[in-house]
C-alpha cells in the first residue's frame, strides 16, 4: 500500500455499484411502463423499491460528504439508520405496498450499518498500518516480519474464517466467510498474488465455491 488511505475514493467504491443497480432497475421499469402493449410487471416494481432503498444512503453521504467530511456523512447516516431501525417494524400499515417499502427500507439499513462499519474499521486499521510504516519511500515489503495489521487479519480469516469466493448468478464472484470476520476482496487477491494463499481455480464456484486456504508461506508469515 503506497498510498494514503483514502475514505471518501473507498466509499465512492463502495457506493458505485448499489447506485447503478438503482438506475438500471428504474431504467428497467420506466420501459415496462412506456409499453402501453404489455401489463405492468410487479417485479420490476419491487426491484426498483428495493434498488432505490439500498441506494439512498449511499447517494446521500456520497452528496454531503464533501461538505461535512466522509466520516462525519457516514457517522450521521449511521446513526439516522440505527433510529430508524429502533422505531420502525413492517406490518403497521393496511396497505401491503407500505408495509412492503418499509421492510425493504429495514433491509437497507441493516446493509449500510454492516458495510459502513467494516468499511471504517478497515480505514483506522489502515491508517495505523500507514502510521507505523517507515519514513520516506515505499513501505518496507509485507515480509514474515513486517506484515501490518491489516494484512495479518487478512490471513488469519483465511485461516480460522471459511474464506471462498462464490460464483452469482450474474457469472461473478463474490467473497464469501462461513464465520467471523470478512477481509476486503482486494486482501484476499493480495494474499494470493503475494503467494501467501491460494485459491482452488479447479472448482467452477457455484455448487462449492472457490475455497481460498493459507500457503506453508502464509502460515509461516502468521507463526513468525
Amino acid at each position: 500500500m503506497t498510498d494514503s488511505f483514502d475514505l471518501f475514493r473507498a466509499f465512492e467504491s463502495l457506493a458505485a455499484p448499489k447506485l447503478r443497480a438503482e438506475d438500471a432497475a428504474r431504467a428497467r421499469l420506466a420501459e415496462c411502463m412506456r409499453d402501453f402493449g404489455r401489463g405492468v410487471d410487479t417485479s420490476l416494481v419491487r426491484e426498483a423499491m428495493l434498488k432505490a432503498a439500498i441506494a439512498r444512503p449511499y447517494r446521500e453521504v456520497t452528496e454531503t460528504a464533501l461538505d461535512t467530511g466522509t466520516r462525519e456523512a457516514i457517522d450521521r447516516m449511521r446513526k439516522s439508520l440505527a433510529r430508524q431501525l429502533l422505531t420502525r417494524a413492517p406490518g403497521g400499515s393496511t396497505c401491503q405496498i407500505n408495509n412492503e417499502a418499509t421492510r425493504m427500507e429495514i433491509e437497507a439499513a441493516q446493509n449500510f450499518l454492516a458495510n459502513a462499519e467494516g468499511l471504517l474499521e478497515y480505514a483506522a486499521e489502515t491508517e495505523e498500518a500507514e502510521a507505523d510504516a517507515p519514513a520516506g519511500g515505499d513501505p518496507a515489503p509485507a515480509d514474515a516480519a513486517k506484515i501490518g495489521p491489516v494484512e495479518r487479519r487478512t490471513l488469519e480469516a483465511i485461516r480460522d474464517n471459511g474464506t471462498a469466493f462464490w460464483k452469482n448468478r450474474a457469472g461473478g464472484f463474490e467473497l464469501w466467510v462461513e464465520r467471523g470476520y470478512k477481509p476486503r476482496k482486494d486482501m484476499i487477491e493480495w494474499a494470493v498474488s503475494e503467494g501467501y494463499a491460494e485459491r482452488d481455480t479447479t472448482a467452477d464456484g457455484l455448487l462449492t465455491g472457490q475455497a481460498v486456504t493459507l500457503t506453508d508461506l502464509g502460515h509461516d508469515v502468521l507463526d513468525a
